[in-house]
């Protein structure tokens, strides 16, 4: 396993890989606190805003992204009950789609991000309670 740090759009992030017959795989990775990149032009419009989230209950864990990216899907709505390791959403990064699961059994408090709306790292993309 080799420890890595890289920096992407301004971020570092320190990850661990781990060869799997013959090829790399991410194992984790965890943001480090790094000097803010500089603003970027805004971009294009997007096709239509995310409806403003209802307020999260108090004992609604917030899910951040862990990395910066697009969402190309959203799989789950307010009030839905999800059991650990479902899928919530796919979040695109460097050209990889990436699966951001359920942490435990709950339910689905609010949805904070829609189809094709792009966050950053540490972005609020669900809440669970």
């Amino acid at each position: 396993m080799k420890n890595l740090r890289i920096t992407v759009n301004g971020t570092t992030y320190d990850v661990q890989v781990e060869e799997v017959n013959g090829s790399a795989m991410p194992v984790a990775a965890a943001p480090v606190a790094a000097a803010p990149a500089p603003a970027a032009a805004p971009a294009a419009p997007a096709e239509a805003p995310a409806p403003a989230p209802a307020a999260a209950p108090a004992d609604a864990k917030p899910l951040p992204s862990p990395m910066p990216g697009t969402i190309l899907s959203v799989n789950v709505t307010a009030g839905q009950a999800v059991k650990k390791g479902d899928v919530l959403l796919i979040l695109e990064a460097m050209k990889m789609e990436n699966e951001i699961k359920a942490p435990a059994d709950g339910t689905v408090a609010t949805v904070n991000v829609s189809k094709g709306e792009s966050v950053d790292s540490g972005q609020t993309l669900v809440t669970l309670s």
